[in-house]
C-alpha cells in the first residue's frame, strides 16, 4: 500500500530562513527517484536545486513559481511504496479529485499515487536520502531498487476489464505485462495494467477522440486536458519513464499552440495593436512595484543594517598605478607550457590588501555588540564584489592570506564564473572578513563604499586611466587610480585607516614595497 510522505523545505544552512521558488523541476504525477532535484529555489545567498529524500509519485506541490516559503513549509508530497493491487489503485484514483493530494490520495492531475521505489528505500521505515538535508538526516546508500510504474485507469478512476480479443493470446491466456485499453471516452475503460513484477507500462494502444494510434499516457486528467485544448497526444513525445506522457508535456504543447496563435494574431493586425501603459484613475501612469526578494532583498537588508549599526568613515587617495600595470604586463608576458594563468589587476590589488591587513589587523575584524568587544580575526577571507544578472553578490576567497597573486586570481576567476551562472553556494558567499570592490569596471573614478556587514572595512578601486601627474619633478601622463577606504570607526581611528590606505597606495605606486615586506 502506498504511503504518502510530505517533503518540507529543508534548512539550507548559513542561517537562511526562507527561499523563493524559482522553477519546479517536476510536475504532479511525475515519478521521482531518491535524491532527484525537484525544485530550484533562490535564497538570499544563491540559487539551489533541492533534492527530494523520497522516491515515488509526486501527488501535490505547494507554492507557485515566485512564491516565498519559510524553512519547514511543505514543498510537495510523494506517494512511496508499491500498490497491493490495481484494484486499490483504481479506488484511490476514483476518490481523488482536485484536493486529493492534500489528504494523501491520488495526484492532483488524476494520476495514480502508488508508484515509487520498493518498500524500504524511500519510506519512513526504510533508509532515506543519501543527501544530508537538515531535518531529514541521512541514510546508507540505497540498495538496488525496482521502480513501479503508475497503473493505468479509466477516466472514472476505476480499473476496467480489457477486451478479451485484445488482451488474450491465441490460447486464451493473458500475455504477461500486456496493457490494452478501449476508447478513451468518459464512459469507456482502460486496462487494469500489469501486476507487480510484470513488464513496465510502455503504451496504451487505444483511441483518442476517435483517432487511432498508440499513446503512452496513464493519467485520465492528462487525456482530458489534451482533448479540451485539441492536442493530439500521438504527436507528443513523453518526458516520463519509457516515454510516458506527463501533464508537463501537454502543458508545454498548450503553451506552444498559444504562442503560435498569438504570433499569428499579431502579424495579422500588427498596426492595430499597440502597448497601452497602465494608468491610474487620474490618468497618470501607474508606478511599477518591484518586490525586494531573493538576492536583491538580501542586499537591501545588509546595506540597511550596515548604515544603521556601523559608524563608518571614508578616506581616499589618488595613486600612480603605472608601475603596477608594468609589473602585471611583465608577469603575463611569459609564454609556453610553464606559463601560468594571466594575472588580473584585481588579483594584484587583492594580494596587496592581504599584505596591508597583516600590517593593520584592526581592519580584519568585527564588532560583537552584545559583548562590547572587537573580535580580530586570525585569517583573511577576502570578499570581492561581483555584479551579475541576479544582482550584486560578494563571493569569498578563503584563506587569501596564504595565497599568492596567481592563486588569488585563479580563485577569483572560478568564483566569478559561478556567480554569472548563478551556481554559487551559500558557503561561497558568506564568511568574508574584508571586501575589495572594483567599481572602476563601471567607468567611474570614485565612490564611498558601504561596509559589507559585519565586516569592518571595504577598499574601493576606481578606473585606472591616463591623467596628468607630477612624476620625478616633471609633469607627465601617468596611469592614475583613486582608492577609497570605508572603515568602522569603532575598530580603529583615522590614523590606522590612513596608514592602511597609504600602504596600499605605496604598493600600487611601487610594487617593490610589497616585495620588501613579504
Amino acid at each position: 500500500m502506498a504511503q504518502v510522505l510530505e517533503f518540507k523545505l529543508p534548512d539550507l544552512g548559513e542561517g537562511l530562513t526562507e527561499a523563493e521558488i524559482v522553477r519546479w523541476l517536476v510536475e504532479v504525477g511525475d515519478v521521482v527517484a531518491i535524491d532527484q532535484p525537484v525544485v530550484e529555489v533562490e535564497t538570499a545567498k544563491a540559487m539551489v536545486e533541492v533534492p527530494c529524500p523520497y522516491g515515488g509519485v509526486v501527488t501535490a506541490r505547494f507554492g507557485e513559481e515566485g512564491t516565498e516559503l519559510p524553512v519547514g513549509a511543505p514543498l510537495l508530497t510523494v506517494a512511496v511504496g508499491a500498490t497491493e493491487s490495481s484494484s486499490s489503485l483504481g479506488t484511490a484514483a476514483d476518490q481523488a479529485g482536485p484536493r486529493a493530494s492534500r489528504n494523501g490520495g491520488a495526484a492532483a492531475d488524476g494520476s495514480a499515487a502508488g508508484a515509487g521505489p520498493d518498500s524500504g528505500t524511500g519510506s519512513a521505515s526504510g533508509s532515506g536520502s543519501g543527501n544530508v538535508l537538515v531535518g531529514y538526516g541521512t541514510g546508507a546508500p540505497a540498495a538496488r531498487r525496482r521502480r513501479i510504474r503508475p497503473q493505468p485507469t479509466a477516466l472514472n478512476g476505476t480499473p476496467a476489464a480489457a477486451p478479451a480479443s485484445a488482451s488474450t493470446s491465441a490460447s486464451g491466456s493473458t500475455a504477461p505485462g500486456s496493457v490494452v485499453a478501449g476508447p478513451l471516452t468518459g464512459s469507456a475503460s482502460a486496462a487494469a495494467g500489469p501486476v507487480a513484477g510484470a513488464a513496465p507500462v510502455t503504451a496504451l494502444a487505444g483511441e483518442v477522440d476517435g483517432r487511432e494510434g498508440p499513446v503512452a499516457v496513464v493519467s485520465p486528467l492528462v487525456r482530458r486536458l489534451a482533448r479540451q485544448h485539441e492536442i493530439d497526444l500521438r504527436r507528443l513525445t513523453g518526458s516520463g519513464p519509457d516515454g510516458l506522457i506527463l501533464r508537463a508535456d501537454v502543458d508545454a504543447a498548450i503553451r506552444l499552440a498559444g504562442e503560435a496563435a498569438e504570433a499569428e494574431s499579431r502579424s495579422a493586425d500588427a498596426p492595430a495593436q499597440r502597448a497601452v501603459p497602465e494608468r491610474t484613475a487620474s490618468g497618470e501612469a501607474a508606478a511599477e512595484r518591484v518586490p525586494l526578494r531573493g538576492v536583491r532583498g538580501a542586499v537591501a537588508d545588509k546595506l540597511s543594517r550596515s548604515r544603521t549599526e556601523i559608524p563608518d568613515a571614508t578616506c581616499w587617495v589618488d595613486a600612480d598605478a603605472t608601475e603596477l600595470m608594468a609589473v602585471r604586463a611583465a608577469m603575463n608576458a611569459a609564454t609556453g607550457p610553464s606559463a601560468g594563468p594571466k594575472v588580473s589587476v584585481l588579483a594584484l590589488l587583492a594580494r596587496i590588501c592581504t599584505a596591508a591587513l597583516a600590517r593593520y589587523p584592526e581592519l580584519n575584524s568585527t564588532v560583537d555588540t552584545e559583548a562590547r568587544e572587537i573580535v580580530r580575526l586570525p585569517g583573511v577571507h577576502l570578499g570581492f564584489a561581483a555584479q551579475t544578472e541576479r544582482g550584486l553578490v560578494v563571493p569569498v576567497v578563503r584563506d587569501a592570506h596564504t595565497r599568492n597573486a596567481e592563486s588569488i586570481g585563479a580563485e577569483i576567476a572560478r568564483l566569478t564564473e559561478l556567480a554569472r551562472t548563478g551556481k554559487l553556494s551559500p558557503a561561497q558567499l558568506t564568511g568574508g572578513t574584508f571586501t575589495l570592490n572594483n567599481y572602476g569596471v563601471f567607468g567611474v573614478d570614485g565612490s564611498t563604499p558601504i561596509i559589507n556587514h559585519p565586516e569592518a572595512a571595504m577598499l574601493g578601486v576606481g578606473r585606472i586611466m591616463p591623467k596628468p601627474w607630477v612624476h620625478q619633478g616633471e609633469l607627465a601622463v601617468r596611469q592614475v587610480v583613486q582608492l577609497s577606504l570605508t572603515f568602522d570607526h569603532r575598530v580603529c581611528d583615522g590614523g590606522t585607516a590612513g596608514g592602511f590606505l597609504r600602504y596600499v597606495a605605496d604598493c600600487v605606486e611601487q610594487p617593490a614595497v610589497l616585495l620588501r615586506t613579504l
